[in-house]
C-alpha cells in the first residue's frame, strides 16, 4: 500500500468525452447523446461526470465546457460536474472568472473546475497560444484567476496580464473548487504540494506509469500532513466491459482507431482537414493496448480495478465513448454500474461486510 493512502471506496466518473469520428452525425444529435449519458450516469450511481475542452477538431470536441456543465446541471439533481480540463492559456482571466462564477451558481455548487495548460500543439498554435509558452502563461493565468475569484479589488503586473485595480462581478457565493491536471509524476508532486486536487491519466501507457503518477501524489500528500488530508486524485482510463473475447477484440480495435487520431494531435504532425483529425498508423499493438487499457470481460475488469483501488485512486474517470453508437455506450454504462461498481462502492463494501 502506498504511504499516506487511506482505505476508502473508489468513486466513479463518466467522461462525456465528445468523441465525434463521424462528422456527418450532427452536433445536435451528438450533444443530445452526451446529455443523455449524463442523466444516465446520475441514475446509475456514478458520482460525477467530466467535460473536456478542445477546439477546432473532432476529438474531445467541446469548445464550451462551462455551457455544457450548466446544461447538465439543468437535467440532473445531484451529480458532480467536473471540467476535464479547461485550458486557461486560451482565455482572458478577467472575463473567464465571471463565466466561472456564473457556471458555479447555475450548477448549484456542483461544478469542480479542472484546469490545465493545453496538450495539443496544433490546437494551441491555431488559437494563438503556442504550446511552448503555455506552461508559463498557465501559471500566471491560474494565479490571476485565483486572485480574481478570492479578492474584490485586484490589480496585476506580469508578463501576460497588466491591469489596474478591478473587481470581477458577480462575486462568488461559495469558494470555487479547483483541480489541477498533470501527467508527469514531478508535475503531479508539485501541484499536490501547492494544495490542489489532481486529475491525471496514463493515457494508453502501462500500469507502471499509473503507479508512478499515484505515488507522486501520495508522496506530496504525505509531506503536507494534515494540510493535505482532504486532497484527492482522479485518474482517467479508456474502458469497456466486454461481453466476450470477440467483443473485447472489436472494442480494442475501436480504441486503437481513437488513439490513431489522438496521437496525431498529441505527439504527431497535427493533420486536420475540415475539423476532422486524420487517422495515422500506430506502432503500439492491440495486445499492448489490451494490457494498458480497461477493455476486458467482467472478472478481468474487477481484477484490474482492484489494482487502481489498492494504488489509492479516489475517483476513476471512465472514458467509454470509443466510437460505439450511443445506445451501446448507455448499455455499457449500465453494465459497469450493475456488475462492477458494487464491488468498489461504499454501499457494496457495507453489504459485503454484513
Amino acid at each position: 500500500m502506498i504511504p499516506g493512502k487511506m482505505e476508502r471506496a473508489v468513486e466513479f466518473n463518466h467522461f462525456l468525452s465528445s468523441y465525434y469520428p463521424d462528422t456527418s452525425y450532427g452536433a445536435d444529435r451528438h450533444y443530445a447523446d452526451m446529455l443523455e449519458q449524463a442523466v444516465a450516469a446520475e441514475r446509475l450511481g456514478y458520482a460525477s461526470v467530466s467535460i473536456p475542452e478542445h477546439h477546432l477538431m473532432n476529438i474531445l470536441m467541446n469548445p464550451a465546457p462551462l455551457q455544457m456543465a450548466i446544461k447538465v446541471a439543468g437535467a440532473t439533481r445531484r451529480i458532480k460536474i467536473i471540467t476535464s480540463v479547461v485550458q486557461l492559456p486560451l482565455h482572458d482571466m478577467r472575463t473567464y472568472a465571471g463565466e466561472v462564477v456564473l457556471a458555479e451558481l447555475f450548477t448549484d455548487g456542483r461544478l469542480i473546475l479542472g484546469v490545465g495548460r493545453g496538450a495539443f500543439a496544433v490546437e494551441m498554435d491555431r488559437m494563438g497560444a503556442p504550446i511552448e509558452e503555455s506552461r508559463e502563461k498557465f501559471d500566471e493565468s491560474l494565479n490571476v484567476l485565483q486572485a480574481l475569484l478570492e479578492r474584490e479589488n485586484v490589480s496585476w503586473s506580469g508578463k501576460y496580464y497588466n491591469f489596474d485595480e478591478l473587481t470581477v462581478m458577480p462575486r462568488p457565493v461559495r469558494p470555487v473548487q479547483l483541480m489541477m491536471a498533470a501527467l508527469s509524476p514531478p508535475a503531479i508532486y508539485h501541484s499536490t504540494r501547492r494544495g490542489f486536487h489532481i486529475q491525471t491519466t496514463p493515457l494508453m501507457d502501462t500500469n507502471e506509469k499509473m503507479l508512478e503518477q499515484i505515488g507522486a501524489f501520495y508522496k506530496a500528500k504525505d509531506e503536507l500532513g494534515d494540510a493535505g488530508k482532504h486532497l484527492t486524485i482522479s485518474l482517467s482510463r479508456v474502458c469497456w466491459l466486454a461481453r466476450d473475447e470477440a467483443d473485447k477484440r472489436a472494442k480494442l480495435e475501436l480504441a486503437n482507431d481513437y488513439y490513431a487520431r489522438f496521437d496525431n494531435v498529441f505527439t504527431g504532425p497535427g493533420e486536420i482537414e475540415s475539423g476532422a483529425i486524420a487517422r495515422l498508423p500506430r506502432t503500439q499493438t492491440l495486445e499492448e493496448l489490451e494490457t494498458n487499457l480497461l477493455i476486458c470481460t467482467r472478472d478481468e475488469f474487477i481484477d484490474q480495478l482492484a489494482v487502481y483501488e489498492e494504488a489509492g485512486v479516489d475517483e476513476l474517470i471512465l472514458s467509454q465513448n470509443i466510437g460505439t453508437p450511443n445506445q451501446e455506450t448507455l448499455e455499457n454504462m449500465q453494465s459497469i454500474a450493475e456488475e462492477v461498481m458494487p464491488h468498489f462502492s461504499k454501499l457494496g463494501k457495507i453489504e459485503a461486510a454484513e
